[in-house]
């Protein structure tokens, strides 16, 4: 009997240091695809992906300002995707020929924006009162741009897959051209979509209006 007793190990407790490092354990393994989808996420982002997955409405809207401002500018050819069976399709199969233009910086001077919705339009002006319209990581999908256009260091012809001063990368082999800096004075554009990281309006006034921008 002394030796049987002798034998049996007693029973060891966890101690609070090993149940500490099992759950550390469980919360660094649960984390892990956490930071993989930001991670991936963030990738996307950098390269335009996100932006353009969302389908257009194909109604375009027009885009006015006295000056526009920008530090880091990109432009590359695109094309956007309606809803299957958009009643604004048309003859178009629901795509749309677009030239992407990004902004990693920009400031615009009396900005505004209009939609035609048959009969009215839909109207927000900012940026008019002393204080600029301010974006970052700013990109429009436009099929008409005018102005008055001063670049400075610019490179013209790059592939758009490896352009880098606004952060977005556009589809391989397609023409695209990037400088440091850009000014527009009398901007108009007839936009398909706009993304923005941030985008800062002040004097908002949205109205609706017989006479769009």
């Amino acid at each position: 009997m002394a030796m049987s007793e002798a034998s049996t190990p007693e029973p060891v407790a966890p101690g609070p240091a090993r149940k500490g490092r099992v759950r550390l354990r469980r919360a660094a393994l649960m984390a892990v695809p956490a930071v993989a989808a930001g991670a991936v996420l963030m990738g996307l982002t950098a390269q335009g992906v996100l932006a353009a997955q969302f389908s257009i409405s194909g109604m375009a809207f027009s885009v006015t300002a006295d000056r526009l401002d920008g530090t880091g500018f990109e432009q590359f050819g695109a094309m956007d995707h309606m809803i299957p069976n958009s009643p604004n399709a048309g003859k178009t199969g629901g795509q749309v020929l677009v030239a992407v233009s990004a902004v990693k910086q920009a400031t615009l001077t009396n900005l505004c924006q209009s939609v035609n919705l048959g009969g009215t339009n839909l109207k927000i002006t900012a940026g008019n009162q002393g204080t600029p319209v301010t974006a970052s990581e700013l990109t429009t999908d436009s099929d008409l741009l005018t102005g008055d256009a001063q670049f400075g260091n610019i490179q013209i012809g790059g592939d758009a897959s490896t352009l880098n001063e606004a952060g977005v990368a556009g589809p391989p082999g397609v023409f695209g051209q990037q400088s440091d800096t850009v000014t527009i004075q009398n901007l108009r554009q007839d936009n398909y979509a706009t993304t923005a990281a941030s985008f800062k309006l002040p004097g908002l006034r949205l109205s609706f209006s017989g006479q769009g921008c």
